[in-house]
């Protein structure tokens, strides 16, 4: 008997507020879950009482420390053999919100969505293809306004003092540099739509 090849595994990253979950959101819309399975690299933020504190005593999520690294290389490569697994939703400390639990099952194309899932799976034989989503600082900011004023609750002055202190050393050290190095680069400063088309055809290509 033929042994199954492995998936196509493709990391997707990009800064925060460039609107890497709204792209993949978008894409699973397109592709069926037999052809395509989507691995979030949220769902791997360690808990809060170890998340790393700047020299203002504030929790700084935009380290790659800030999450189980470990962890989720071991599940991908599980994936990658065709082992399915279960992950519990990260829920950004929003104490109204429980996580749901999620099955994450093997398909012909993995998508690896996140901050970090390329700078974690650089070094590793689990990638095939890197994605970068890009978009200019303002929309970035702004988008990461509404994101956390709105679905995490948080207020103004925390979000903007993340997005100092945080969120642009971490993409100037980690991040920023992959946009280079992408096998595709997907600009979002208005419309992803062009991307979108392109990562349909190219997904349904490999299955």
């Amino acid at each position: 008997m033929t042994k199954p090849s492995r998936p196509f595994i493709i990391g997707v990253s990009g800064g925060s507020g460039s609107g890497k979950t709204s792209f993949i959101r978008d894409l699973k819309a397109l592709v069926s879950s037999q052809k395509l399975c989507v691995v979030s690299l949220d769902d791997y933020y360690r808990p809060l009482s170890q998340q790393k504190k700047d020299p203002q005593g504030i929790s700084n999520f935009d380290l790659p420390e800030s999450f189980d690294s470990d962890k989720f290389i071991l599940d991908l490569s599980r994936l990658s053999k065709g082992e399915a697994f279960d992950i519990t939703e990260y829920t950004f400390n929003n104490r109204d919100k429980k996580g749901k639990t999620i099955h994450i099952h093997p398909a012909p194309v993995i998508i690896v969505e996140g901050l970090f899932s390329l700078y974690f799976l650089e070094d590793t034989d689990l990638l095939d293809m890197k994605v970068f989503i890009h978009a200019h600082p303002v929309h970035k900011v702004v988008r990461r306004v509404k994101r956390d004023r709105i679905e995490r609750n948080y207020p103004l002055e925390d979000v903007l003092y993340r997005y100092v202190h945080h969120v642009n050393p971490s993409f100037d050290k980690y991040i920023g540099r992959f946009r280079e190095s992408a096998d595709i680069v997907i600009n979002n400063n208005e419309s992803y739509e062009m991307g979108l088309e392109l990562m349909k055809t190219f997904i349904l290509s490999k299955t």
